[in-house]
């Protein structure tokens, strides 16, 4: 599968992406206030990498983890990982203010005992966050209010998506395969942690035990003794006071698909995950930061069984009207049985993650694919849609 785009300058010089102007102002956004901090951070390093500096005019926004926004060096090499560790928002920065007022659109820079610093427009935005108070509706709903088109899903996409137990009841209600789970609320685990203890129990001898609003596989733990159940739900609920049960799928295979818009929907070529015997599952340490598992892009799949799980991951984004972008994953079963396993809205954009190498298998390179994510939030706008 290889796709034809439209020209990044379109038709005269000066317009660019439907604007009459120069360079596009984009503000990338990034880090945030969620356990996935760091890796919003890395993705980000590689989304300023690949902005053409005669197209773009960049403006690097972080996020702390307390939730103060500062203005960023555009320097994607700081935010690489190195020698192991993690980059962070440089928090000693000028604070950055955005005005929700439609018709101004713009940024202030504030310094302390200065006056404040008018930055000007911004024409879109790409908020590179990942978690909750970023890939979960809420800032794509200050955007929606400040009236800033966005890079990705608007805000019930993006809430539906982070919910990995909505996510899952409006799967099933579109009639799409997923595997046996259950959720547990944080009233539930207060008031019946027997019952809801049970419950997760009848799932199978082996489980997952996940935040259900939480990525990068922060929080989750895989049991096979039914004693350490109780334990591994607290520690899920380190990160999310909701927590949600899968029944473990042996011998299964990992695969993904990356979904954008083009008009309509479209699916990428399909990748595996591969964990080699060092890890139990795909976790934190094996997605960033050791050689422990196998990438494979595209995946050894029949024609037949690639286009099913295309088909499906279409399916799935248009469940829960998601827009712009997303990373679908499933599992396949040792008798061949394909299960959604969860979407991503914002998948992660580091120069080893799945969903930038899965459209460059299709034809779609990295810079290329951020030209055309950010084309589509131009195009797209801001309101009911």
């Amino acid at each position: 599968m290889h796709f034809s785009l439209a020209p990044v300058v379109i038709a005269e010089e000066s317009n660019r992406y439907g604007l009459w102007v120069d360079r596009v102002r984009i503000a990338v956004i990034f880090g945030g206030r969620s356990s996935e901090h760091h890796i919003s951070c890395v993705s980000a390093g590689g989304i300023l990498r690949a902005l053409d500096p005669e197209i773009y005019e960049v403006i690097p926004i972080g996020i702390t983890p307390s939730g103060h926004w500062v203005l960023q060096t555009n320097d994607a090499d700081r935010l690489s990982i190195q020698g192991g560790v993690l980059p962070s928002v440089d928090r000693d920065a000028p604070q950055v203010v955005l005005s929700v007022d439609p018709t101004s659109a713009g940024l202030t820079i504030h310094r302390p005992a200065q006056v404040p610093e008018a930055l000007g427009r911004v024409d879109v935005v790409f908020p590179v966050l990942h978690g909750p108070w970023g890939e979960d509706g809420t800032i794509q709903g200050l955007l929606e209010m400040a009236g800033i088109p966005y890079v990705g899903s608007g805000v019930i996409g993006s809430a539906l998506a982070m919910d990995k137990g909505f996510m899952k009841a409006l799967f099933e209600h579109a009639g799409l395969p997923v595997g046996p789970y259950e959720v547990i609320t944080d009233a539930q685990w207060g008031t019946g942690r027997d019952a809801a203890l049970a419950r997760a129990r009848s799932l199978g001898e082996v489980l997952f035990v996940k935040p259900a609003r939480a990525g990068s596989s922060n929080g989750i733990t895989k049991v096979s003794d039914p004693d350490l159940l109780s334990a591994a739900i607290e520690a899920a609920r380190l990160h999310d006071p909701k927590v949600i049960v899968e029944a473990a799928l042996v011998d299964a295979r990992e695969i993904e698909c990356g979904v954008i818009v083009d008009g309509t929907p479209r699916a990428s070529r399909c990748a595996e995950i591969i964990v080699r015997a060092s890890h139990a599952f795909y976790d934190f340490e094996a997605k960033y930061l050791d050689d422990s598992v196998d990438l494979v892009v595209p995946a050894d799949l029949s024609p037949e069984l690639e286009a099913k799980v295309q088909e499906l991951a279409i399916r799935a984004f248009e469940s829960l009207s998601c827009e712009g972008l997303a990373r679908v994953d499933f599992f396949i079963s040792a008798d061949g049985k394909v299960l959604i396993n969860e979407i991503n809205t914002m998948p992660g954009f580091t120069p080893i993650s799945m969903f930038p190498r899965m459209w460059a298998a299709s034809g779609l390179d990295y810079p290329a694919l951020i030209d055309h994510l950010v084309r589509d939030a131009l195009l797209r706008g801001t309101g009911l849609r």
